[in-house]
């Protein structure tokens, strides 16, 4: 089932579930979906990060933050003795803070904002919830995944009237980028059509 839930737009934009939120089980492919998407969209100026694994030994020892130019750092690890916790994994707060400080978010140029993920390891970060919060109230549209469960900020996001809410499945992990493709095409201002491919204009 894709569930969908999309309320009137805030921030004076006046659009409907502008941001789009992706949420599901772990492992289902959030990280996969934001990448693809990202393919898609290329010729956009997206600004963002995904998060990824690391792997060592055949076993998984933590995870990294990867920007979307190639700027990778470790955000959790085994061995990383941060009061930060989240189950074996020590999350490095100020690594991420320090990392998010050189995404250009908020550049002239930016026009679509993508977080993988708004989860606990990064919502022990303030900062990172208050970038989360303006680039909900940006002009910039913002896709991010979000954790499926979670309380506090977690919560708080989800009940925005400005997102769109999606559950990826495995049932509907081919239909997800279309569907998220077109809730992000430029819509017709004034509710006048463009002509159709090929059509001239009226005599």
């Amino acid at each position: 089932m894709m569930a969908l839930r999309g309320n009137s737009g805030c921030g004076g934009t006046g659009m409907k579930g502008r941001n789009i939120l992706i949420t599901g089980i772990p492992g289902v492919g959030k990280t996969t979906f934001v990448k693809s998407l990202c393919a898609a969209l290329a010729p956009r100026r997206i600004a963002g990060f995904y998060t990824g694994e690391i792997r060592e030994g055949g076993g998984r020892k933590g995870f990294e933050i990867v920007s979307l130019d190639g700027v990778t750092r470790i955000l959790a690890h085994v061995d990383n003795k941060s009061p930060y916790r989240v189950g074996r994994y020590g999350v490095d707060v100020h690594g991420l803070e320090y990392f998010l400080r050189w995404i250009p978010f908020h550049d002239a140029h930016t026009d679509l904002a993508v977080i993988d993920e708004v989860g606990k390891m990064e919502c022990f970060s303030r900062p990172f919830r208050n970038l989360v919060t303006k680039m909900l109230e940006s002009s910039v549209p913002l896709v991010a995944t979000i954790a499926l469960r979670g309380g506090g900020f977690i919560a708080e996001v989800k009940m925005r009237k400005d997102i769109t809410l999606l559950e990826l499945t495995r049932a509907n992990r081919d239909d997800m980028l279309p569907k998220v493709l077109a809730l992000l095409a430029p819509k017709p201002r004034g509710g006048v059509l463009p002509h159709p491919p090929g059509g001239g204009s009226r005599s």
